[in-house]
C-alpha cells in the first residue's frame, strides 16, 4: 500500500462525494457521461478572498490563464481579480472576451511577429523575453502606428527554493538576464513605447512561506535597484507567484497569512523609486487547483499476480500530472476517492488505470479503497489547474471529457458546458 495525498477540505466528510452540494452522479446524469470535469466555483471565490484578506492593501491580482483555460471558469473569476496573464494568442482571445479592456499582460518566448501585431492592436501589455522580442515589438507597433504597452521580464539571480519548477537564478529562455534588464528598459522608453514597468518570476509550486517571503524581499530589492538604474519609477512590478498547492502525501496547505505580512512590512519601506509603483502577484494553481474534481467510470475489474485494478474510462490524456508525468520526478498520488461509495464500506488495496495502451496509465498506484466494481465513479481530486489543457488529449484518439462548472452564486450549481460527445 502506498499514501495518497490530502483530499482537499470541501470534499471531506461526505459519502457518496459531494460536490457543490450535489453528488457526483447528479453531475454525471446532467452532463451525458464520464469523464468529467467539475469545477466549483465558490471554492475559487474563497480563495481569492482570502489573498485579498491576508495580502497588503492595494496589491494587485492577476489570474494565469494557462492554469485552467475553461472559458466559463474564467468568466466568472474575471470580476474578482484585478487582470488576466496570458502565454498564447488563444488565451488572449479568451482574455478579451472575458474582460474586455482589463488589464492584460502577455509572457513567454517565442511569440510570432502575428502575435506580437495581435496583441499591441489590442492594448496588451507584452512582457518582453528578450532584446529582440523587443525589436520585433518595437517594429510591428510602428507599422500599426499604435503605442506599444511594453514591459521587461527579468531573469533574476534568485530563485525560489523548494519550488517545483524554477525560474530564477540560472540561464534561461524566460525573461532578460537581472544586469540587461534596465538598459532594455531604457531603450523602450527611449522608443517612445509606454512602459508598462517589470514581471520578475522566479519560480511556482512552492509550500515554504519561508521561501516565498524572502523571495519577494530580493524581489522587491532587484526592483528598487533596476527603477534607480532606469530613472523611470515603473508602473507595475509584477512579483510574479510560485504558491504552491499540497498535491501528495506529508505536504500542508501554505500560510498565505504568513507571507502577506511580511510583504506588508516590505512594502512599507519601499524606497524612493518604487514609492509611486502599483505592484502584482500572479497566480494560477493557488486559485483553482483545489476546486476541480475529476469523474471517471469503472469499466473492469481485474486481477493480476496478487494485485487488483480497477480500470477507467479516464486516464492521463485528461490528468496527465495525476499520473506522474508532468514534471514528477517520484510517483506519488493525488487524493483519490470512490465517489459512489457510502460511509463504512469495506476496503482494499487497488490500482487506478486508465483505458490507454501504456503502462504510464496509471491514475493511483497501490492505494487504500473502498471496494469498487464496474459503474462506481472515481474521483481524482487536486484536477482545478494543469489537468485537460496540460494533457495529450489527442492521444490515441478517446474523445474529450466534460467539463462543468459548479457552484456560481447567481446560478447555483449550473452547468455551463459540456465537451462530452
Amino acid at each position: 500500500m502506498k499514501p495518497m495525498g490530502t483530499i482537499p477540505a470541501e470534499f471531506r466528510g461526505s459519502a457518496p462525494l459531494l460536490i457543490a452540494g450535489r453528488r457526483a452522479g447528479d453531475w454525471i446524469a446532467d452532463a451525458g457521461d464520464t469523464p468529467l470535469f467539475v469545477y466549483d466555483v465558490a471554492i475559487v471565490a474563497a480563495r481569492i478572498a482570502r489573498l485579498r484578506a491576508a495580502m497588503p492593501a492595494g496589491l494587485d491580482v492577476h489570474y494565469a490563464i494557462k492554469a485552467n483555460p475553461f472559458v466559463p471558469l474564467i468568466a466568472a473569476i474575471a470580476p474578482l481579480v484585478d487582470g488576466l496573464d496570458i502565454a498564447s494568442r488563444g488565451e488572449m482571445a479568451l482574455a478579451l472576451a472575458a474582460k474586455p479592456g482589463a488589464a492584460i499582460s502577455f509572457a513567454g518566448p517565442g511569440k510570432r511577429d502575428d502575435e506580437l501585431t495581435a496583441a499591441i492592436a489590442a492594448g496588451v501589455t507584452l512582457n518582453l523575453e528578450s532584446e529582440g522580442e523587443a525589436d520585433r515589438a518595437l517594429a510591428a507597433a510602428a507599422r500599426l502606428g499604435v503605442t506599444p504597452r511594453l514591459a521587461v521580464r527579468v531573469n533574476p539571480e534568485i530563485e525560489l527554493r523548494g519550488s517545483g519548477m524554477r525560474m530564477g537564478g540560472r540561464a534561461s529562455p524566460f525573461g532578460i538576464d537581472a544586469d540587461r534588464a534596465a538598459a532594455l528598459a531604457k531603450r523602450v522608453i527611449a522608443a517612445g513605447a509606454d512602459w508598462r514597468g517589470f514581471h520578475i518570476f522566479a519560480g511556482s509550486q512552492a509550500l515554504d512561506p519561508q521561501a516565498i517571503i524572502e523571495t519577494q524581499a530580493e524581489t522587491l530589492a532587484l526592483a528598487g535597484r533596476l527603477a534607480d538604474q532606469v530613472g523611470v519609477m515603473p508602473p507595475l512590478v509584477n512579483l510574479g507567484g510560485g504558491f504552491g498547492i499540497p498535491y501528495f502525501p506529508g505536504e500542508v496547505p501554505l500560510d498565505v497569512e504568513a507571507i502577506g505580512a511580511a510583504l506588508a512590512e516590505r512594502m512599507a519601506a519601499l524606497p524612493e523609486s518604487l514609492a509611486g509603483a502599483r505592484f502584482a502577484i500572479e497566480l494560477g494553481r493557488w486559485l483553482v487547483g483545489e476546486c476541480g474534481v475529476y469523474l471517471t467510470r469503472v469499466i473492469d475489474r481485474k486481477d493480476s499476480r496478487g494485485e487488483t485494478f480497477l480500470v477507467v474510462d479516464g486516464g492521463l490524456h485528461h490528468q496527465l500530472a495525476a499520473s506522474g508525468n508532468f514534471g514528477t520526478v517520484v510517483k506519488r498520488n493525488y487524493p483519490v476517492a470512490v465517489a459512489t461509495a457510502g460511509k463504512d464500506a469495506p476496503v482494499e488495496t487497488v490500482s487506478v488505470v486508465g483505458c490507454l495502451c501504456t503502462p504510464l496509465d496509471r491514475l493511483a498506484d497501490r492505494v487504500t479503497l473502498p471496494v469498487a466494481a464496474p459503474g462506481d465513479v472515481i474521483a481524482i481530486f487536486m484536477a482545478g489547474a494543469y489537468g485537460l489543457s496540460a494533457s495529450p488529449s489527442a492521444f490515441l484518439g478517446h474523445a474529450l471529457p466534460g467539463e462543468v462548472l459548479a457552484g456560481q452564486a447567481d446560478t447555483p450549481n449550473a452547468i455551463f458546458t459540456s465537451s462530452v460527445p
